[in-house]
């Protein structure tokens, strides 16, 4: 694959392998966990070079528990693949591009589908946010304080993906790192791969902590 960015830079083919690798092994581990239901979810990391950068993004449509040379490809800020390439990015890759944008201190963002954040996003989707607090993983999402608080907030699930993406990149905080999509998903993200799966781990852990302790209550 020709590694010559849309600026006409050559992207290093030492960091694109690197945020391959890392793209694959932080794929294997959710895809474990059966988080890519359908070939759903995407993956990104961002590979600096200089004063430049491109994103390393999964290639849609691919079965995300099995491993092929064609998994991943190499995206500008808008989204373009930098090379000629038959793969095409994940249909979301704006989401992903506008939390770039708006962060220019992310370094990774994911995206998955589970049965306990669709559940969530549907449960409290008509308040626009869901609430946690007083639980000890809020420390994974760098809230270190006593009796601390972490809100999630939830957008409508827009076809349209560029009113998806501008939906994301309105409500999107640092500091709460991560963006329910309603009966959809959610994108986390930090500064470095393994930030952004603390962050998305630890909101999973929040939404079926929410979930059971729901079903136990209406016992």
């Amino acid at each position: 694959m020709n590694q010559t960015s849309n600026r006409g830079t050559e992207v290093p083919l030492e960091a694109v392998q690197q945020a391959f690798n890392t793209l694959r092994r932080i794929k294997t581990r959710l895809a474990e966990r059966g988080w890519f239901p359908a070939t759903s979810g995407n993956l990104s990391v961002k590979v600096v070079y200089g004063e430049a950068s491109v994103i390393a993004i999964t290639a849609s449509g691919k079965d995300k528990a099995v491993h092929t040379p064609e998994d991943f490809l190499l995206v500008d800020e808008n989204g373009v693949p930098v090379a000629p390439t038959e793969l095409k990015p994940s249909a979301e890759t704006l989401v992903h591009t506008a939390l770039y944008r708006k962060f220019p201190e992310c370094g990774a963002v994911f995206h998955v589908h589970t049965v306990s954040n669709n559940l969530v996003s549907e449960l409290y989707g008509d308040h626009g946010a869901v609430t946690f607090t007083n639980h000890e993983l809020i420390k994974a999402l760098g809230h270190w304080e006593e009796g601390a608080g972490v809100t999630v907030p939830i957008v409508p699930n827009h076809a349209h993906i560029p009113t998806l993406a501008s939906a994301v990149e309105r409500v999107a905080a640092w500091d709460s790192r991560g963006v329910l999509i309603r009966n959809h998903g959610i994108y986390a993200w930090g500064e470095d791969a393994f930030a952004a799966l603390r962050h998305l781990e630890a909101w999973e852990f929040l939404f079926e902590y929410e979930i059971k302790r729901r079903l136990l209550m209406s016992r």
